[in-house]
């Protein structure tokens, strides 16, 4: 398996887990830590953590949603300029999500240049 890909799915899997027990910001040092003992360089590392943390968000949050039929969401996107669509604003919350997430892999990919630096071929 590729390391990009095992690094996607362990940020989903253990993201979306422990966000049903503990905070919403324990995705940072968790996506930090990942990718920072993955040894992923940064582009593909910011990718891993966007798409996991984003989709993590996109499924827990349509899936709170769809346990009050869409009415709490629709009255937030009321409030927001987002023209009452409970769809946009599970968006804006995955594309959030995905920045916060796919910054912290970054952050974590570059915590490991700086700590051991690759050699120059």
């Amino acid at each position: 398996m590729k390391p990009a890909l095992l690094l996607f799915l362990m940020i989903l899997a253990l993201a979306t887990v422990a966000q049903l027990f503990l905070p919403w910001w324990v995705i940072t040092p968790l996506c930090m830590g990942l990718a920072f003992f993955s040894a992923a360089t940064p582009g593909p590392a910011f990718g891993t953590g966007f798409l996991g943390i984003g989709l993590g968000w996109l499924g827990l949050a349509g899936w709170l949603s769809l346990q009050n039929h869409h009415i709490l969401a629709q009255r937030v996107a009321q409030l927001l300029p987002l023209g009452g669509s409970a769809g946009a604003l599970l968006l804006v919350t995955a594309i959030v999500g995905g920045l916060v997430g796919g910054l912290a892999a970054l952050a974590g990919s570059w915590a490991r240049q700086a700590v051991r630096p690759r050699p120059i071929a």
